[in-house]
């Protein structure tokens, strides 16, 4: 049986560089949005806890289905293992979007 794809996400939120891991991404019912879902978080058993991973937890608690607007995202990989979610500052890590039509153009 195939394996599902893990995908990481890594995209800017409120000036924070933000990288999720997912099962699912598509592109958005929304224009300028990309579809993730089936959101994965590490299921650690030790003593050791990651503040950060337990802010995204809380913030994506319940959330079954997010969209991003797509100029906020830098990057998605599908890669082989789920790594750990994590927030971190934006400092000098923002990418200035490249400028598109706000909706598509009718010849």
């Amino acid at each position: 049986m195939k394996q599902q794809p893990v995908f990481k996400i890594v995209f800017i939120n409120q000036g924070k560089t933000y990288e999720i891991y997912a099962n699912r991404v598509d592109q958005g019912d929304l224009y300028g949005f990309v579809t993730v879902e089936e959101l994965l978080f590490s299921h650690r058993n030790s003593l050791v806890v990651d503040p950060s991973e337990e802010k995204l937890k809380a913030e994506f608690e319940g959330v079954k289905r997010t969209q991003i607007p797509m100029h906020a995202i830098i990057r998605i990989d599908e890669v082989e293992k789920q790594g750990v979610a994590k927030i971190s500052d934006a400092n000098g890590k923002v990418v200035t979007a490249f400028p598109m039509p706000s909706a598509p153009v009718k010849p």
